[in-house]
């Protein structure tokens, strides 16, 4: 089944939108789909094509819909949907953005200074669509960042309400310090003192080397060695390594070469006497970056390696002019990485009512439903600490 266009004529008679289902991509798309990315109001690699087309391959059910927003013929915005079952504890359907258990941001992917044409031709396509129930729900959003933003106008200007149902922060670096001087800030004397120690004390097992992927290293290589990194420790013994699944090692791969490929890929790697023993895979789309995931030998724990590439890490994006921020990815409240870098991303979840009686009735009830809920917890979280 090919792409369908729903019609958009509110704000401008050229604009449409095209429902694609997820397994009827055609090259076309992702070709319009890879300009829009070196265009976008804000970076988000893991909705560029080479990242989320392989992710829709390894999709579960339900089904999931590439919406595609076209301006006078130049694509304008691209947002995966899918219908959820529940609502945080509400058993209730609803409208979702998708994103797969690899992908760590959740805006859709929007050309700059289209953002609120794009939510609004959204919204108008949702509302037409027999498939999409009750309401929109994103999940994933930069509070205040280009699609947040976008999304409050459209729906302020389309008089529809826009609740920000949940939020967190997670561990984001940016910053114009040099790197001794953020380190300096961000670490005790102390624990400075102890890395330097831990450094020294690797290098007497061998020739300790730090290295970043270059056009002279083989890429396959680089990933078998991570593969073989990842698994080697906690996650593989989980069965939460790449390696763990022939597919989920293919979906690896497949990314990789295609990051590799879009010129986004910035591969790092601690070596010891010529062996990886802490590898470290980040996306850079200028003027933002993702810290997509780390691998490090835990034999060699006592010497923190995943710490020590983590300052490497570091270093090189505060010397990097064309990087202003870098997105940990990480879960909020990670030790870690959160003792080492000291700014944060907020991050939240909106809901917006679609048109029809019965959706806004639907959602009108969940939205009751939530803020009880939080008053309950409010309450017991004061009680708690009588």
């Amino acid at each position: 089944m090919g792409a369908t266009a729903l019609p958009f004529t509110r704000a401008r008679p050229a604009c449409r939108v095209e429902v694609t289902c997820a397994d009827d991509i055609s090259e076309s798309l992702r070709v319009a789909w890879g300009d829009l990315a070196s265009d976008a109001a804000e970076p988000n690699s893991f909705m560029e094509p080479w990242f989320a087309v392989p992710s829709l391959a390894m999709r579960g059910k339900p089904p999931v819909r590439v919406l595609s927003a076209w301006n006078s013929g130049v694509l304008i915005g691209v947002m995966l949907v899918t219908t959820a079952t529940r609502y945080g504890r509400i058993p209730m359907s609803h409208t979702t953005n998708w994103q797969s258990v690899q992908s760590f941001y959740g805006a859709p992917l929007i050309r700059n200074g289209h953002a609120e044409l794009f939510w609004t031709s959204i919204f108008e396509a949702l509302d037409h669509a027999d498939w999409a129930p009750s309401f929109l729900s994103v999940a994933g959003l930069e509070e205040n960042g280009a699609a947040h933003v976008g999304l409050l106008h459209a729906t302020r200007a389309m008089r529809r309400d826009c609740a920000t149902v949940h939020r967190q922060d997670r561990a984001k670096l940016a910053s114009g310090l040099t790197p001794e001087a953020y380190l300096d800030a961000a670490l005790r004397a102390k624990k400075r003192k102890e890395l330097r120690r831990l450094t020294n004390r690797l290098g007497e097992l061998g020739v300790v080397k730090f290295s970043a992927l270059t056009a002279d290293d083989t890429l396959d290589t680089w990933i078998d060695d991570f593969l073989a990194l990842e698994s080697a420790g906690w996650k593989g013994t989980r069965g939460a390594a790449f390696a763990n699944t022939p597919e989920s090692a293919a979906f690896l791969r497949t990314t990789l070469m295609g990051a590799h490929k879009a010129g986004v890929l910035d591969f790092l790697r601690l070596d010891l006497d010529g062996r990886a023993v802490a590898m470290l895979i980040n996306f850079i789309r200028p003027p933002g970056s993702f810290s997509f995931k780390i691998a490090y030998d835990e034999n060699l724990a006592r010497f923190s390696p995943g710490i020590l590439i983590e300052i490497e890490n570091l270093k090189r994006f505060l010397t990097n002019p064309k990087v202003l921020w870098m997105d940990s990815c990480a879960q909020e409240n990670h030790p870690m990485i959160n003792s080492l870098w000291m700014e944060r991303r907020a991050l939240v979840q909106v809901s917006v009512p679609l048109r029809g009686t019965k959706r806004r009735v639907i959602y009108r009830v969940c939205r009751s439903l939530e803020s009880m809920s939080a008053s309950v917890r409010k309450f017991q979280t004061r009680w708690s600490r009588r």
